[in-house]
């Protein structure tokens, strides 16, 4: 495992992360939210704990890789990670078909990118292992609009973390392989906030992501 004894794994990224998680840090059990961050951090007390490996969730319902960037010093450097995790990206497409009009609070490809390797690099400079998380769409067809671009801003993601050499979670990948088997309102009404078994596919691919 990445995370040494006593490690600080901290989790940043939009609803998907925040999940109902106490504020204004969560961290332990019973305030880290209902979704895939109270499920890693209850495999971690349950398989690891001679680990002792502290869980923080700062995820923050409907943000995007700006509002990232804007509190990443006082969400992520201040609180001094040994392992960051960070899935941003659903907002920053969503965005551009829910609001459609609001050019000004669409995040481009480019954009994206730029800042989320901005962001990693500033924080790789701190001794911070990084795991990457794409952001998905929960649908299988990929030509259908908001699942195509989304897979253009998880490819972004996934050329950050072979330049910065990260640790890669294929978020998308991983709903793909039960998508070939179940709808997708089985995972998600509105194919991106997962129940139970969409949080525990994205929990089981992080965990064994970071060797658990």
């Amino acid at each position: 495992m990445i995370i040494g004894k006593g490690g600080k794994l901290l989790m940043i990224g939009d609803s998907i992360t925040d999940c109902g998680r106490a504020r204004p840090v969560a961290e332990g059990r019973g305030s880290l939210g209902s979704g895939y961050v109270s499920l890693v951090g209850a495999h971690l007390e349950a398989f690891r704990p001679e680990a002792n490996i502290r869980v923080v969730n700062v995820g923050s319902s409907g943000n995007t890789v700006r509002d990232l960037k804007a509190r990443w010093q006082t969400d992520v450097l201040d609180l001094k990670p040994d392992c960051l995790s960070i899935m941003i990206g659903i907002n920053d497409v969503w965005r551009h078909f829910d609001n459609p009009a609001r050019k000004d609070i669409h995040v481009e490809l480019d954009e994206y990118s730029e800042t989320l390797d901005e962001l990693v690099f500033k924080t790789q400079t701190k001794g911070v292992e990084i795991v990457l998380m794409t952001p998905y769409f929960i649908e299988p067809d990929k030509s259908e609009p908001m699942r195509a671009m989304m897979d253009k801003y998880g490819a972004a993601v996934a050329k950050i973390a072979k330049r910065r050499k990260t640790i890669f979670v294929d978020a998308q990948a991983e709903f793909d392989k039960v998508l070939r088997h179940l709808h997708p309102m089985v995972l998600a009404w509105d194919r991106v906030h997962p129940g139970l078994n969409g949080h525990l596919i994205l929990a089981r691919a992080f965990l064994a992501a970071i060797g658990m």
